[in-house]
């Protein structure tokens, strides 16, 4: 079962408030009987705000929040008093967050920073009071402003996660088991595909204290960009890897067709994943002896770097770890 805690899609009604209306009225005291106009503004409604945060890794919180409404700003007041603004609704999303509009797919933009934040839906201006439309020719206005009507519209946020590598491979090709053994992730591991059925992220520890995180992509069969097995779901944390670590089994019946699909499918996605920086990874190669490696050598791109190893005997571990390090900086 896939978990529960890691949700990365999320789709709700984000409504701001409306503008206060501004107000009208003169200026009347004990000993002032035919004073000015001091009527004044309405507030601001109130926005729908993201603020990333850093310390945020799912969508999880903000799942069963189908309305998300700020309030409404505050009729303005007598001796030119701006009346107080809506007050806004903030959420908080892990860093890599994309905010979409639901009905048209255009994107408003993405969350990268920890600590800004981003006005969702605006809240409403508030009106203007009778004190600010006076003029020397005509100075007791006898109208305001109503306030600005708030937004209502339907957002969805989709969660890109932010990681140095990336692996990329079929189902049950070992990147779950290459996770577990080269970082603390705990990911589920069985000898069926599509065990993976969330994202997993691992910092994965280099020399002197170093480190990088590594994602595990539940797995791309061919025609996912089009929506077979688990389709495009998670095709778009690959966009925000930097490093993308194609992992193919030495069992693998012809291992240079089957990288050629998954770089296919890559590219019917998103074209733009191709420029990444590119790594294989012949995984399981603790059952091979050197003839058949020399002959499986001979099938891999020439351009592109390639290491065998075995997460089972920790075969080629550290130097996969080294050449990772030198593409990554």
């Amino acid at each position: 079962m896939a978990s529960p805690n890691f949700i990365d899609y999320v789709k709700f009604c984000s409504r701001s408030g409306h503008g206060g209306a501004g107000y009208l009225h003169f200026l009347r005291t004990k000993l002032v009987h035919h004073g000015g106009p001091d009527g004044g503004n309405g507030g601001r409604g109130g926005h729908i705000i993201l603020k990333g945060n850093a310390q945020l890794w799912t969508l999880l919180h903000l799942r069963y929040r189908k309305h998300v409404i700020a309030t409404d700003g505050n009729r303005g007041e007598e001796q030119d008093r701006t009346g107080a603004e809506g007050k806004d609704e903030i959420l908080e999303v892990p860093l890599g967050t994309v905010a979409k509009q639901a009905d048209t797919d255009q994107v408003l933009f993405e969350i990268t920073e920890d600590g800004k934040e981003y006005i969702l839906t605006p809240g409403g201006r508030g009106g203007k009071g009778n004190a600010f439309f006076a003029t020397s020719t005509n100075q007791a206005p006898q109208h305001a402003q109503p306030g600005e009507p708030g937004v209502e519209e339907w957002i969805v946020l989709e969660l890109k996660l932010l990681a140095d590598v990336g692996l990329v491979g079929f189902p049950n090709a070992g990147k779950s088991t290459l996770l577990s053994v080269v970082s603390a992730a705990k990911p589920k591991i069985a000898d069926y595909p599509f065990t993976t059925l969330t994202p997993n992220l691992g910092v994965v520890s280099y020399r002197n204290d170093k480190s990088f995180v590594m994602a595990d992509i539940p797995g791309i069969i061919e025609g996912a960009a089009e929506g077979k097995g688990l389709g495009i779901r998670f095709l778009r944390h690959i966009e925000r890897n930097s490093l993308l670590l194609f992992l193919i089994p030495a069992d693998s019946p012809d291992i240079r067709n089957e990288y050629d699909i998954l770089l296919n499918e890559l590219h019917k996605y998103n074209p733009e994943l191709l420029d990444k920086k590119r790594i294989l990874a012949i995984s399981k190669s603790d059952m091979l002896d050197d003839e058949l490696k020399s002959a499986i050598q001979r099938e891999l791109p020439e351009d592109l770097p390639g290491i065998f190893i075995s997460s089972v005997t920790n075969k080629g571990l550290t130097e996969l770890k080294d050449l990772i390090w030198q593409n990554l900086h």
